[in-house]
């Protein structure tokens, strides 16, 4: 018996793949996230922190992922596509410790990743635009 489809393709009509995210305040490179595909659920691990300031475990967090190392741990969760865009999913914010409702929406022929992260309604949130990564 075959196991649950798990997609790590690069596919630019899909938010699958590696993601370059980058600092708020900064705008330099923060981390690399891997978003995958099972059952049609979008989820997504950070791969790589970029940014030499960043903490190496979550000490904010309020959950499971408490002093957990943050390379390897799932950010993104929950994510399903609707239409053109995903949602319904929750991401982490590893500086804050913070979980937000999200909201995706590919751009530039998949080159990039319009993430909307807000509390509440879409309208109190911030967006970032990661990159995807060849």
């Amino acid at each position: 018996m075959l196991g649950p489809h798990i997609s790590f393709a690069q596919d630019s009509s899909s938010i699958t793949g590696l993601w370059k995210t980058f600092d708020d305040d900064t705008n330099e490179p923060a981390a690399l996230i891997e978003i995958t595909v099972k059952d049609g659920i979008y989820s997504g691990v950070i791969k790589k922190l970029l940014d030499p300031s960043a903490l190496p475990t979550c000490e904010k967090c309020t959950d499971s992922r408490k002093g957990k190392p943050v390379v390897g741990m799932e950010i993104l969760t929950g994510l399903k596509k609707l239409g053109e865009s995903y949602g319904d999913g929750r991401i982490l914010d590893p500086d804050d410790g913070e979980i937000y409702r999200t909201e995706m929406k590919l751009k530039d022929q998949g080159g990039k990743l319009e993430v909307r992260a807000y509390i509440g309604i879409p309208l109190l949130g911030r967006t970032q635009t990661w990159l995807r990564e060849k």
